[in-house]
């Protein structure tokens, strides 16, 4: 009872400083900011805890809980402030145009590199070859689109020429964000550009469907997706979420809704898949996933767990393509019984090259971010009872 009467009030001294963010200004001074940022939201909450409990009983203690005591208000305030002011200038608002100059769509993306590359996402692009780019300073430039990937939902443009103040946004690793902590989206949401705003890490380990329905049926689907809270509308895809290290950790791309705006639940493309997708749409204007040819069941039910004699995590094969890279290594599929069921005697995948395979996220995780196409990965399986290494080498996906 202690604990949660300590943690409920905790929480509630944290809201009220985040909500004095919306009612004071502090001057920003950029060079006297911390370069972890991150450290600032930890640091406070440590200092909270440590103020509320008397270390010799451990009972909560009463506190004082100026905000100016703990430094939170002014320094949360100045990296906010600091990330708009070096980041807007590299987020754009871009304009897709018929072939008679005519707006058919806006959407946003960032600046990658000194040579006018910018990011964005596929859906932004599509089925258009003419855009026009504005930087926030107000200078416009042709863009020419580079490459696009339906399957990742990116898309790179090129500009010739970049206006003085912009510097490219540094790429984060989305393997090292965690739920819970802040992030920051910039975009065009309903036109408005250069619009800023701060929610957190709702979930990690998310996916979403591809637009591309591959010949056969079925459709492929992007792992390791961000979900955030922060409002993420439309003219906002494409846009670059960050850290409060002002890194990329991601590339908003989609909202679940039933009114077409933001109801909390967004979603960013991991920016793990731009440093995996981006160089290969420079370079040749396509990327390229490496494919084993499986078709997966849905996690099995404990019954079914039980049943099969199988282990609760792993990926259960439910048929080969022909002529693939499963077929050639001799991977089996279970198929289904006479009503329709599954059968038995699917291999049982349970790792991939000695990683843990806990659901189909997790093989294709694997797939998308560390595998290339003509690697000879090692599939661990679980066969008739028995643990299987089986070699693969991959091919490319159709």
């Amino acid at each position: 009872m202690q604990s949660t009467h300590k943690k409920s009030w905790i929480f509630a001294l944290i809201t009220l400083v985040m909500a004095s963010l919306a009612c004071q200004l502090t001057a920003v001074n950029p060079a006297s900011l911390p370069l972890d940022r991150e450290a600032i939201v930890r640091d406070a909450v440590a200092t909270i805890e440590a103020r509320s409990i008397n270390t010799s009983t451990g009972e909560g203690v009463s506190i004082n809980t100026s905000l100016s005591t703990l430094d939170i208000n002014s320094n949360l305030e100045d990296v906010f402030i600091d990330i708009y002011r070096r980041a807007n200038p590299a987020v754009v608002h871009i304009f897709v145009l018929n072939d008679f100059g005519g707006v058919l769509g806006t959407g946003s993306g960032f600046v990658i590199d000194t040579e006018g590359h910018i990011v964005t996402n596929n859906h932004v692009v599509a089925n258009s070859a003419s855009f026009e780019i504005a930087f926030s300073d107000g200078f416009r430039e042709k863009a020419q689109l580079i490459g696009t990937d339906v399957d990742s939902d990116l898309a790179v443009l090129q500009v010739e020429k970049l206006p003085p103040n912009v510097a490219p946004l540094p790429l984060g690793n989305s393997n090292d964000i965690e739920v819970g902590q802040f992030v920051i989206t910039i975009g065009n949401p309903f036109g408005e550009e250069g619009s800023m705003s701060v929610g957190i890490i709702s979930g990690l380990g998310r996916s979403l469907d591809s637009l591309r329905i591959p010949e056969g049926g079925g459709r492929y689907s992007l792992p390791r997706v961000i979900q955030t809270d922060a409002a993420i509308n439309p003219g906002n895809s494409g846009g670059p979420l960050l850290n409060l290290n002002g890194e990329v950790i991601g590339v908003n791309s989609a909202i679940r809704t039933d009114t077409g705006t933001n109801s909390g639940v967004g979603f960013s493309i991991p920016v793990n898949a731009v440093h995996r997708v981006a160089p290969a749409l420079i370079r040749d204007g396509v990327f390229t996933y490496p494919y084993i040819g499986i078709s997966m069941a849905p996690p099995l039910p404990l019954a079914i767990q039980e049943a099969f004699n199988l282990p609760p995590n792993g990926v259960y094969i439910t048929s080969v393509v022909e002529g693939t890279p499963a077929e050639k290594a001799g991977l089996i599929g279970s198929g289904l019984t006479d009503t329709g069921e599954l059968a038995e005697g699917g291999d049982y995948i349970i790792a991939i090259d000695g990683n843990p395979v806990k659901d189909s996220v997790d093989l294709t995780g694997y797939l998308v971010f560390e595998a290339d196409v003509g690697q000879t990965i090692t599939l661990t399986v679980i066969r008739d009872g028995e643990q299987v290494d089986i070699p693969l080498t991959l091919g490319a996906r159709p």
